[in-house]
């Protein structure tokens, strides 16, 4: 059993950096598609600037082609005052410089749209490739779960887990944000671990905490080592109710402090979200900012 379970440790080792990182580049993709969102609606104006400029043109060229402009021509041609060929020329050098400018209303609109619309292209081009290797990646992510599932299974059967909370949770009631958020996570005991998942019904690490503490108002991103980086540094001995303990260099786990040396976290796939000892591997501890 010891060989067993060690082979499912160091599985599991391997592919939890690999589901966090999927999750950090998951929410990269969610931010990447509110920039896309808000430069199309930044050039969209220009759109409608252009069609309106090119509307003017067209009622140019229909002027010019229905035989105004070759009326006035042959109007100075054959006028023989030199005052009336004066201010016929002035009439047709106005249309000229009218025409002249909306055309080049027209080229220098869609010289700004062609500018501001190469960002959106390029960022849609690299939307389209990251949610191609993402959904590449996830069927690899499962594929390895699927074979983590089968060694547990062989090993332990369906019965396996034992006692999902061995110590009261919390061990002491904080209050506050901190008291909502480690009330909340004790509450998530024997809900199943999902990679990928934030809730309500099952959960990886890193979204069982943000959940959490998500109920106290505090946003955490989906990603255990970015969720180390917005949170402040406390020691060991300044432990408190709703802290999170990080895990592994570099940081690929992480749970939430419940008192007592006690931590809950949704540990892998295949086992609850559950309460464990703190430890040993642990990276630093972080207490998030309310």
């Amino acid at each position: 059993m010891t060989e067993i379970e060690n082979q499912i440790d160091k599985k599991w080792r391997e592919l939890e950096p690999v589901i966090e990182r999927h999750n950090a580049t998951r929410e990269e993709l969610a931010e990447k598609k509110k920039q896309a969102k808000k430069l199309q609606d930044k050039i969209a104006p220009l759109q409608k600037q252009i069609d309106e400029a090119m509307d003017r043109v067209s009622e140019l060229a229909v002027e010019a082609y229905k035989g105004d402009r070759a009326s006035m021509v042959n109007a100075v041609l054959s006028s023989k005052k030199p005052s009336n060929v004066l201010g016929q020329l002035s009439v047709l050098d106005q249309f000229a410089r009218r025409q002249q400018h909306e055309v080049q209303t027209v080229v220098d609109l869609r010289n700004k749209y062609a500018a501001e619309k190469a960002p959106l292209d390029k960022l849609v081009a690299e939307l389209t490739r990251t949610e191609a290797e993402l959904a590449k990646k996830k069927k690899e992510i499962d594929a390895e779960i699927d074979e983590l599932q089968k060694l547990r299974l062989e090993a332990y059967g369906r019965g396996a887990g034992g006692p999902l909370r061995p110590a009261p949770c919390p061990a002491t009631y904080p209050g506050g944000g901190a008291g909502k958020a480690v009330k909340f996570a004790c509450a998530q005991i024997g809900k199943p671990y999902v990679w990928g998942s934030a809730g309500p019904n099952s959960y990886d690490c890193s979204g069982l905490t943000l959940r959490a503490w998500a109920q106290a108002g505090v946003s955490l991103p989906h990603n255990a080592a970015k969720q180390y980086s917005v949170t402040k540094r406390v020691s060991r001995s300044e432990l408190q109710p709703g802290d999170l303990v990080f895990y592994y260099s570099p940081i690929s786990h992480v749970g939430m402090y419940v008192g007592n040396g006690w931590i809950v976290h949704a540990s892998r796939a295949g086992e609850p979200v559950q309460m464990r000892k703190l430890g040993s591997d642990i990276a630093g501890y972080g207490r998030p900012r309310y």
